[in-house]
């Protein structure tokens, strides 16, 4: 089986978000990037299933600048084959890049395409979807559980009831939930590694898509400060404050 994992290069998760003095977006100059956290768990899916022998070559692609080749390169130090980066400096939306994986998913053909269900720079959820649907593969989103069984996958998902587990032909598109599994950190030697192994690097206009945005961001502003909390002595005062609370949003 042949997989194909998607990741996208974002601001780490760790670094506190700045928004640009003029509104235009997050500011991404001199902060530290790296892979989106959903695509690492896509990432270590694929790896483990290559470890358990259901899967011969895992490939992974990221669309973006120059600089994504990082995030490449981590997947290959984790256990990826080789590497494609589609190359584009443009800001595109979620429709654009389902539709430039759509055309890697036709030249490359994996059995199986897997994502993070999310990008933690936008939180959009739609490229998974979408690629599922340009593609015409049935899609589980959500996935804390992958188990192939033959010609098909048995897929536990994370639902707002709690869980479901659904039957999901080949070939397929899976996004990835946190609970699916636990990254794996990169020793030293795979690093190393992963700098020797295929990484192809093909521009964005190579595909056909048209990059322009449908979609005027008009401004970008950051969310009102939080308000100190209070500290209170015995339950008493707890609820003084409360009624003190609803008294003076009633008298508004």
């Amino acid at each position: 089986m042949k997989i194909l994992v998607a990741v996208k290069r974002v601001v780490d998760h760790n670094v506190r978000i700045r928004v640009r003095p003029d509104g235009t977006g997050v500011e991404t100059s001199g902060v530290r990037m790296s892979m989106n956290p959903f695509c690492k768990h896509a990432v270590e899916a694929a790896v483990q299933l290559a470890e358990k022998g259901d899967v011969s070559e895992i490939v992974v692609v990221s669309i973006g600048p120059k600089q994504s080749n990082d995030v490449i390169l981590t997947a290959l130090a984790m256990g990826a084959h080789r590497g494609i980066l589609v190359e584009t400096d443009a800001a595109l939306e979620t429709l654009t890049i389902a539709k430039l994986l759509a055309k890697v998913v036709a030249e490359e053909q994996p059995d199986l395409v897997l994502l993070g269900k999310q990008a933690v720079d936008d939180d959009s959820n739609h490229v998974g979807q979408m690629l599922a649907a340009l593609s015409n593969r049935p899609q589980a989103t959500f996935a804390s559980e992958i188990v192939v069984k033959g010609a098909e996958l048995e897929v536990t998902r994370e639902v707002d009831y709690g869980r479901e587990t659904i039957a999901v032909p080949l070939p397929a598109v899976v996004t990835a939930d946190l609970r699916l599994n636990t990254p794996r950190n990169a020793a030293l030697p795979m690093v190393m590694k992963a700098r020797s192994k295929p990484l192809t690097v093909r521009p964005a206009a190579e595909f056909g898509v048209d990059l322009a945005p449908r979609l005027t961001v008009e401004k970008i502003s950051p969310p009102s400060e939080r308000v100190a909390g209070k500290t209170v002595a015995s339950v008493a005062d707890f609820a003084n404050a409360i009624a003190g609370e609803v008294n003076e949003m009633e008298a508004l």
